[in-house]
């Protein structure tokens, strides 16, 4: 009874050691390895770190891992950050993770055992008479508990999105985001990202921030908010639009003057090189060559003349072909502004029958654009500025994933996301309307930010201070490591590539915002850098949920599926014949189809395969059985009235 209790300190280095050299490995480890199976305390501390910095798509390479337990006090515990390379120098291979994990369950079974067994011979040492001794270790046998839950590692290992940062906004926007959001009952996601895409508007096309050498980020934003339909998306978007669109009025009016006035130039000058012309196809040879020189000099000045479009700021469903036109009118600027997301529809080619996307991407690039067609004039953009603002439904995030080009190099990754909790059926009735005093100091801010910068020809250049250079390059250096194929990351390494990017944009449209008259004049500080961080973080949450949502296995939404059949109906143990019975037949054609599913629930700690019962004389074979895990079966809980005020 004094020996050691079974263990292989070996095998459980190499299960930790793979784990962290190659972190997706957890999931499918957790499925046969809890942290009570490790008999070293250290061991059993590092392997529950490893599951919940998984668990929370956090990464979990070495360097992570220490970071973590260095900030929560725990490195020491563990044998300090020179234990953690021991573990992965006794990785020989990580292909044998597995094999590793079942020596450590294995020993766990039989310290399991080696208990039982001193408890019964404690009880046989004890003068007990011995068929009460029998009796009780049958009982013992009998009763011996089932292993711990160990928490589910949830599918897509992500936890619900954080709420929108409404406060790191500029005090005129967010007061407006936030009388918005209380009177309509909405979000403040959709409110905020709205406002930012207003900002956009103003900003796109004027501005540029320089990050660090060439590299410069132009002021505008892709953002798309995904509610389902009835969340009241127009009036939120009627509100905050509309001051761009009394802008885009006042500038009509004061640009048509010079309409006017270039128009009636052209014509003149038209009409003279028409008589020039004229003048020397019926002049003698002798002066034709002049009066020739004459009429081309002043066709020339007539082509010379270019009479201005009238202004225009927002759009609403375009084609490419009509955005690529409308850019080249506005000098690069435009925004498609709507409460729908049918163009994502026209953008796949429900007109011409093929994809065409490249508007938009250079667009959002600010890359040179010039288009030939054969009807019209070549079009040429220098540096094309186009903002996007929707709000589509749950059904075209998931369809746009499916469309030819989308991801990628395509607009998927330029877009920043808002995944909110619905409000339907929870809104509070009779509430107050938007604040005068609210509305027109958002109005009057708006306005000027866009008469501020319409008339500059060549963006402005906003630099970063010195102290915000440090942020990025801290930014930087967090990203870069969710990027590598192991990174948290990995999946939506599109999207993570332009993050960075992203929030130098958020700086200078909040930069801007909170210097509308002279923030072309001043560098972007450090304050301003760490705001913009703070909306980074949260449209990196919305993004992995929404690249969850619109790219997930099919396999992973079956899944889902028995989780919320389980759910519905509290069941805590079933039979692979109950679910099959229970599962639509346009889903799962067969119960072979099941296993697949059923394997990945059991993977990630959802379910547990139930002891088999011994068969009792002729027939047919039991059906397979599972138990549940108790945090998959969730009584509905009680929803609260939205509240005003600001989102933490």
């Amino acid at each position: 009874m004094t020996r050691t209790p079974p263990h292989d300190e070996a095998a459980e280095q190499a299960v930790i050691g793979a784990a962290l050299l190659a972190p997706t490995l957890v999931v499918d480890l957790a499925a046969i390895v809890a942290p009570a199976d490790f008999r070293r305390p250290a061991h059993a501390e590092l392997w529950r770190v490893l599951v919940d910095l998984h668990a929370a798509g956090a990464p979990g390479d070495p360097i992570s891992v220490t970071a973590h337990l260095a900030e929560s006090g725990r490195l020491g515990r563990v044998g300090g950050a020179p234990y953690l390379h021991t573990l992965v120098a006794a990785v020989p291979t990580t292909a044998n993770a597995a094999h590793y994990a079942r020596i450590v369950a294995g020993h766990a079974r039989r310290r399991d055992v080696a208990t039982l067994g001193a408890r019964l011979a404690q009880l046989a040492t004890s003068g007990a008479d011995t068929a009460d001794v029998i009796t009780t270790g049958r009982v013992l046998l009998n009763a011996a508990p089932e292993p711990a839950w160990p928490a589910p590692i949830p599918l897509t290992a992500r936890r619900a999105p954080r709420s929108f940062p409404v406060d790191v906004l500029p005090a005129w926007v967010s007061g407006m985001v936030e009388a918005v959001t209380e009177f309509t009952q909405t979000p403040p996601d959709l409110a905020g990202c709205i406002a930012l895409a207003a900002l956009s508007t103003a900003a796109g096309g004027r501005a540029e921030v320089e990050v660090r050498g060439s590299w410069r980020e132009p002021a505008n934003l892709f953002t798309v908010v995904v509610l389902p339909p009835g969340s009241r998306k127009s009036a939120v978007f009627a509100a905050l639009i509309r001051p761009l669109l009394a802008a885009e009025a006042a500038l009509v009016e004061r640009t048509k003057p010079a309409i006017v006035e270039a128009d009636l130039a052209l014509r003149v000058a038209a009409k003279a090189a028409d008589r020039m012309a004229n003048a020397a196809a019926a002049a003698d040879p002798a002066r034709r060559e002049q009066l020739l020189a004459d009429a081309t000099a002043a066709a020339m000045d007539a082509e010379a003349i270019t009479v201005p479009a009238l202004p225009r700021l927002v759009a609403d469903d375009v084609t490419s072909e009509q955005a690529a036109s409308l850019l080249a009118e506005q000098g690069g600027r435009l925004a498609v502004l709507s409460p729908e997301g049918g163009i994502f529809a026209t953008l796949a080619g429900r007109y011409s029958g093929a994809p065409n996307l490249e508007v938009f991407l250079k667009g959002h690039a600010g890359d040179m654009l010039r288009v030939d067609r054969r009807s019209r004039p070549a079009e040429h953009v220098d540096r094309p500025a186009l903002t996007l603002g929707l709000a589509v439904q749950p059904e075209v995030l998931r369809d746009i994933a499916q469309m030819p080009g989308f991801r990628g190099k395509g607009p998927l990754g330029r877009i920043l996301f808002a995944v909110p909790e619905n409000t339907v059926g929870r809104r509070r009735i009779g509430t107050s309307p938007i604040p005068h005093a609210i509305a027109e100091a958002y109005t009057d801010n708006l306005s000027a930010l866009v008469l501020a910068l319409a008339d500059r020809r060549d963006p402005a250049v906003l630099p970063l201070s010195a102290e915000a250079n440090e942020r990025v390059l801290t930014i930087e250096r967090d990203i870069e490591p969710r990027l590598a194929p192991a990174g948290s990351w990995a999946h939506i390494v599109d999207w993570g590539s332009k993050y960075v990017g992203a929030v130098a944009r958020l700086a200078g449209l909040i930069h801007l915002a909170e210097h509308i008259h002279d923030g072309c004049g001043k560098p972007i500080d450090e304050d301003t850098l760490d705001r913009a961080a703070t909306l980074g973080r949260y449209f990196a949450d919305h993004a992995l949920a929404a690249f969850d949502d619109m790219g997930a296995d099919p396999l992973v939404d079956d899944a889902r599926h028995v989780l919320a059949w389980i759910e519905r109906t509290n069941t805590d143990r079933f039979t692979k014949r109950d679910l099959f019975t229970a599962m639509s037949r346009g889903r799962f054609r067969k119960a072979a189809d099941l296993d697949p599913v059923l394997n990945l629930l059991t993977g990630h700690g959802y379910l547990r395969a139930a002891p088999a019962p011994e068969r009792q004389g002729a027939g047919r074979t039991p059906s397979p059985a599972w138990l549940v895990h108790p945090d998959a079966i969730r009584p509905a809980g009680t929803v609260q009235p939205i509240s005003a005020g600001r989102a933490s």
